[in-house]
C-alpha cells in the first residue's frame, strides 16, 4: 500500500495540492486523472519520492519495491537492452554485477568465496535465475525482436527506447507501479498487450493516460486532480466521468430548487414584514432565509476545445485511387506495392506496427514525397488537408500564430481567424505568440485550427492525439465523427479509432496490408487477422533463429 497523508504543494503563492489523504491499495488500479497542468506527473514524482512535497508525507509498506515508468530517453545509452530492463529490479541487477565481478578475480581468496555464497543465495531468492528469460518475455511481448536485445540502448530508434523503459518498469513484479503516460508511442498492438498485463498484475498500479479506453480497459479506481484536490472514486474512466456529471446536475437542480425557496421567501418578506398581523410569519421567514445555503460549484479546471471541421465543398463519388505504390526509404521498404480505392463514405484507420509505411503513404497522397514505382490520383472534386507527426520545419519560423493561420484562410481578416484559435483555446493576447515558442499541444492545436480554417474535405491525420490532454483528445474525437467528408488517419487512442474508422487497413511488417470494411474491434476479433499475425510472428522467429 502507498499513501499520501495530508501533502501540500506550493509552486511560488500557488498550491498545486492542498491537504491532500489519498490511499492506494494493493490489486487495485488507479488512473489518475485531471486537465494539463492540474499535477499529475507532479504527484506521480511526489508519490515515487523524487520530489518533496512541501508539506505531508507519503508512505510505503516497509519493505515494499516501487518502479516508476522513467521518460529519460539517454539515462542508460551505455547498456544493453537486457540489462537495461533488469535495471528495473536494481538489487538484483547489483548482486549480479557483483557475483560476475568476484568469479572474474584471478585471485580468489576464502572472502570472496563466502561473499559469493551469500551473493547467491540472494539471487536466487529473487528469481534471479530467471532473470533474463522474464525480461526477454516482456520485451518481446512489447514488440521488440531478439535480435535487438544484446544491442545497446543508445543504437535504438526513441520508439524502442520507450518500450524498453517501459518493460524495466515492469520488471521483476514490483510491489507498486507508477506509470506516466505508459502508451505514449507505442502502437496499438503494444497497447492492447500491456493492458492484459496490467489486468493480470496483483499488485498496486497508478497511472496517468490519456487514452480513454486504455483506463477503461485497466483501471479499477479513478483518482480525479481537480481544484487542488484528488477525489477519488470506485469504477473505470467512464464510471468517474457520469458519476461526476451526475453530481454537477444534482448540485445544479438542489441549487435551483433553493433559489426558487429563497424567491419565495424574499417576496413573503418583502410584502408582510410592514404588516403587523403577519410580522412574526416574517420574521420567521427571515430566518429560514438565513439558513439556505446555495451549493458552491467550483468551475473545472479542464476546458474542451471546439472542433468542427466543415467543408467547404460536397466531396464526390470518385475520391482516391491507389495503384502499386512502392517506396523505399534509407534502404528500408516502407511500402510494396500498396494499392486501394477511397469511397466517398470512407474514413479510413491506417493500423499495425509498421509506423514508417504509414507516414510515408500520408507524406505521398499529401504530395510531400515521390513514390519509387506506382501512382496515385485524387477526384477532382476533393481537397486535402494534412496533419503531419513531425511538424518541425512548419513552426520553425518567426511568425506569430495569428499571422501562420491567417496564410491558408480565404478571409484575411485578424478577427476572423483569431475566432478559429479562439475555439482552440488560444485566448486574448495567445494569438500574438511566436510559433517557435509554442508547447507540444498548443503546435497540435495550432495544426488542427488550420485544417478547420481550410474547409477541405478530405483529412489526413498522422497521430493527432500526441501531445493532447483527455479533453482536447475527446474533441478531436467528437469532431472526426461528426465530419462529413473522408478521412484517412493513423492513431494510438484505440477509442479514436473504434468510433471514427469504418474501414481498417492494417500494414503488415513486409509492408503490403490487409484492408476490411470493418470496426476496429471486428477486425481484432477476425479469425483471420489472428492467423496472419501467427505467420509473421513465426517467420520474424524464424528469422532471428537463422
Amino acid at each position: 500500500m502507498i499513501s499520501a497523508n495530508n501533502v501540500t504543494l506550493r509552486v511560488g503563492k500557488k498550491a498545486l495540492f492542498e491537504d491532500v489523504n489519498i490511499k492506494f491499495t494493493e490489486g487495485n488500479c488507479y488512473g489518475l486523472i485531471g486537465a494539463n497542468g492540474a499535477g499529475k506527473s507532479t504527484f506521480l514524482k511526489i508519490l515515487s519520492g523524487e520530489l518533496e512535497p512541501t508539506n505531508g508525507s507519503v508512505a510505503v509498506t516497509p519493505g515494499q519495491r516501487l518502479s516508476f515508468l522513467k521518460q529519460d530517453h539517454f539515462q542508460y545509452d551505455e547498456f544493453t537492452v537486457l540489462d537495461t530492463v533488469i535495471m528495473g529490479n536494481q538489487r538484483l541487477f547489483d548482486i549480479s554485477k557483483e557475483k560476475d565481478a568476484i568469479y572474474a578475480k584471478e585471485d580468489f581468496t576464502d572472502e570472496d568465496g563466502i561473499r559469493a555464497s551469500e551473493l547467491e543465495a540472494e539471487f536466487a531468492e529473487m528469481d534471479g535465475w530467471n532473470a533474463e528469460s522474464d525480461a526477454a518475455t516482456l520485451l518481446n511481448g512489447l514488440g521488440i525482436p531478439t535480435e535487438e536485445h544484446a544491442s545497446t540502448m543508445q543504437n535504438l530508434q526513441g520508439s524502442l527506447k520507450v518500450k524498453v523503459l517501459l518493460a524495466q518498469a515492469l520488471f521483476g513484479n514490483p510491489d507498486i507501479l507508477l506509470l506516466d503516460e505508459p502508451t505514449n508511442h507505442l502502437d496499438l498492438d503494444a497497447i492492447a498487450w500491456l493492458e492484459e498485463f496490467l489486468i493480470n498484475f496483483e499488485n498496486t498500479v497508478i497511472v496517468v493516460s490519456h487514452d480513454r479506453y486504455f483506463l477503461n480497459k485497466v483501471c479499477t479506481h479513478t483518482a480525479d486532480i481537480d481544484y487542488g484536490k484528488i477525489q477519488l472514486y470506485a469504477g473505470n474512466y467512464d464510471f468517474w466521468y457520469e458519476s461526476s456529471q451526475l453530481l454537477i446536475r444534482q448540485m445544479k437542480e438542489a441549487n435551483k430548487k433553493k433559489e426558487e425557496k429563497i424567491k419565495e421567501l424574499q417576496e413573503f418578506i418583502s410584502r408582510f414584514s410592514a404588516n403587523a398581523s403577519k410580522s412574526k410569519q416574517a420574521t420567521s421567514r427571515k430566518r429560514a432565509l438565513e439558513k439556505i445555503q446555495l451549493d458552491e460549484i467550483k468551475p473545472s479546471s479542464r476546458k474542451y476545445p471546439y472542433i468542427d471541421f466543415r467543408p467547404n465543398r460536397e466531396i464526390g463519388n470518385e475520391v482516391l485511387m491507389v495503384e502499386d505504390i512502392s517506396k523505399t526509404i534509407d534502404g528500408e521498404k516502407a511500402l510494396d506495392h500498396v494499392s486501394f480505392v477511397m469511397g466517398h463514405d470512407d474514413k479510413i484507420a491506417f493500423v499495425g506496427s509498421n509506423e514508417l509505411a504509414k507516414s510515408t503513404l500520408f507524406k505521398i497522397l499529401a504530395g510531400e514525397m515521390e513514390p519509387d514505382e506506382g501512382n496515385y490520383k485524387w477526384g477532382v472534386t476533393t481537397s486535402q488537408s494534412y496533419f503531419p507527426k513531425d511538424n518541425t520545419e512548419i513552426f520553425d519560423t518567426d511568425l506569430s500564430i495569428t499571422e501562420w493561420l491567417t496564410q491558408f484562410s480565404e478571409i484575411k481578416d485578424a478577427t476572423y481567424v483569431r475566432g478559429f484559435l479562439g475555439r482552440m483555446l488560444f485566448a486574448g493576447e495567445d494569438g500574438v505568440k511566436k510559433m517557435k515558442v509554442l508547447s507540444g499541444g498548443e503546435k497540435v492545436r495550432v495544426l488542427l485550427s488550420r485544417m478547420m480554417i481550410e474547409g477541405s474535405n478530405v483529412l489526413i491525420f498522422d497521430e493527432p492525439t500526441d501531445h493532447l490532454d483527455m479533453e482536447a483528445i475527446t474533441a478531436l474525437n467528437n469532431g472526426m465523427i461528426k465530419f462529413p467528408g473522408t478521412i484517412l488517419f493513423a492513431c494510438r487512442d484505440h477509442q479514436v479509432v473504434q468510433t471514427t474508422a469504418n474501414r481498417i487497413i492494417e500494414f503488415m511488417p513486409d509492408g503490403s496490408i490487409v484492408d476490411k470494411v470493418t470496426t476496429y474491434d471486428e477486425y481484432l476479433e477476425s479469425d483471420e487477422m489472428a492467423r496472419k499475425r501467427q505467420v509473421y510472428s513465426m517467420s520474424e522467429s524464424d528469422a532471428a533463429d537463422n
